[in-house]
Order: structure tokens, then sequence, then C-alpha cells
């Protein structure tokens, strides 16, 4: 069990942009106070600049300034965040998770679904394996409501499958011949979490399934 994350390299990236525009703004900072007594200095006597222009300068630098130093608040709060929600998902690892999706694994010869349709129906049940392949093909009945589908493994060519990951489509419709939306869960228990991508992956076997997908979450048995 295990957690990927690569939170830590983008927030180093976003603080070394902050420092960069820091450090740029301090040089500026040099010349504009340089340009600034050079003004001053070389100014006409009799025709001196306005002040409030040199003011209005100064203020409009010292606004750019704070907004940097805003963003450096604002990019350590964030870090902050971001360790604090990694943290939060180690309570996934090893718990049983339900989650709403067409995939789940055979594992020892079983997979199940769960499933929920809004009306009677009957049709067909069609499992694939992760290249798209259907492995089997068979005739379903469904009362309405919920229900759990059980898969031993068995193919179309009477051989076991092997344990693995694999999706299922149901093909159903009602008694007046409209079709029916079938629903699906799993359920399976967490060995890793993923946070590379910047969103939050459960994996589950080779499953890897969003953690805003989780409908429930329970201690594993």
């Amino acid at each position: 069990m295990s957690i990927l994350s690569t939170s830590s390299s983008s927030s180093s990236s976003t603080t070394s942009s902050s420092n960069a525009a820091s450090n740029a703004l301090s040089g500026n900072y040099e010349l504009f106070l340089t340009l600034l007594t050079t003004q001053i200095q070389n100014q006409d006597p009799l025709d001196p600049l306005d002040s409030a222009e040199y003011t209005n300068q100064l203020v409009q630098y010292s606004s750019v300034e704070q907004s940097i130093q805003t963003n450096q608040y604002l990019e350590t709060l964030v870090s902050a965040m971001e360790a604090s929600r990694a943290s939060s998902y180690v309570s996934y690892l090893g718990a049983e998770v339900t989650a709403s999706g067409s995939s789940t694994m055979l594992t020892g010869g079983e997979a199940n679904w769960s499933y929920n349709v809004s009306e009677a129906a009957t049709g067909t049940v069609e499992i694939r394996n992760t290249s798209g392949a259907l492995i089997y093909s068979g005739d379903m009945e469904m009362e309405k409501g919920s229900g759990t589908y059980s898969w031993d493994g068995t193919t179309n060519s009477g051989t076991k499958a092997d344990d693995g990951s694999y999706s299922i489509t149901f093909k159903m419709k009602d008694s007046a011949g409209n079709t029916e939306t079938v629903s699906t869960q799993f359920t399976g228990v967490v060995d890793e979490v993923d946070l590379s991508s910047g969103e939050a992956y459960l994996k589950i076997g080779s499953l890897r399934i969003p953690v805003s997908s989780v409908l429930s979450v329970s201690k594993a048995t």
C-alpha cells in the first residue's frame, strides 16, 4: 500500500516562480531608485517635476511589491492544503470502498457488480477485458431496483479468464421495448493512492478510480 504524489514538485515550481518575480522586482526597484534620483538631480530648478508624480510612482511600485508578497503567502497556504489533503487520503489505504463504475476485479474466479435499474428489464450482459475484447456475453433478466451480478470468470469459449480488471455492459429493455439505463457499482480494497496527476485516484488491483466516484467507505473485512 502506498501513496504516489507530485504535489511537492508543483509547489516547488510555483515557489520558484514567485522567488524569480521577487528577485526581478528587487532588481527593478534598484533601477527605479537610480532613475528617480537621477531625475531629481537633473531636473530644471526653474521647472521642477511634480512631487505628486514621484509619490504616485512609489505607490504603484509598492502595490506591485505587496501583490507579489501576497502571492507568496497564498502559495505557502496552497502547499499546506495540498499536504493536508494528501495526508487525509491515507485513510483510504486498506479500506473497502464502493464506487460507481463499470469495471471491477476478477479475483479467484469471482467478480461482482452491484446494479440499479428503474424498471424490470430483459436483455444481454457483456464483459470485456482491459483491451476491449469481448470475453463473455449472455442473456439477463433484471427485477426493478438494485441487485448484484456475479461472474465466475467463465468465457464464451468455456475457459476460465485470468484474474484482473474487467468491465461490464448491460443492454436492457423494459416490457414496452424501451431502453433501460443500468447504473453499476463495484467494491474493493484500496492498496494505493495516486496523486501524481493532480487529482486523487485510488488503486484496487489494476483498477484506477477517481476519489470523486467513491460512494461509501468501510473497514475491510
